[in-house]
């Protein structure tokens, strides 16, 4: 089994889903969808061009949720290596005991102390079981949807705020 494969089957077993239910909802025809999920979770087929993203989609998840390769030691080396070039990435010793941290609080204009903070505070709920280990899950793997929904949603509080401002405006006036 291949490393997408192995995803592909983890995510489609997650949201409960049988190969052909996957296959319909990624746009595969019914006749052949179940076969094209099971090649792929089985690596004897590897989705290529905009089947990863159709894939993603179809599941609920980020296309990297589907990517990474972190399925030995050596990938999962390589991934921090690859962080630690593109994000400044850096591994620390305190007192014997090793941790990752970033170089710096901004990546690409992103504010990592606030992405890992929201990760904190939903894995504190999950341990304070506050929420399942579903809806820790969900966040995860749909991550970042729900920062851009809240943020959707206080646009649309705004924009009610600015709506209801102009017809007091034109009432008075």
């Amino acid at each position: 089994m291949s490393y997408i494969g192995e995803k592909i089957k983890f995510f489609r077993k997650f949201r409960g889903w049988t190969q052909k239910e996957l296959g319909i909802k990624a746009g595969f025809a019914e006749n052949s969808a179940d076969v094209r999920i099971a090649q792929y979770e089985s690596g004897k087929r590897t989705p290529k061009g905009e089947v990863i993203p159709a894939l993603a989609y179809a599941l609920n998840i980020s296309p990297l949720a589907l990517t990474a390769d972190t399925s030995s030691y050596h990938g999962l080396m390589h991934t921090f290596f690859e962080l630690e070039d593109k994000y400044g990435l850096r591994v620390t010793e305190i007192d014997g005991k090793y941790y990752l941290r970033f170089a710096t609080a901004t990546l690409n204009g992103i504010e990592m102390n606030s992405e890992l903070s929201d990760w904190y505070n939903v894995f504190k709920s999950y341990k304070d079981e506050d929420i399942t280990v579903y809806d820790y899950d969900e966040w995860r793997y749909t991550f970042p949807k729900q920062r851009n929904d809240e943020t959707q949603k206080e646009l649309n509080k705004l924009a009610v705020m600015k709506k209801k401002m102009n017809e007091e405006k034109l009432s008075k006036d």
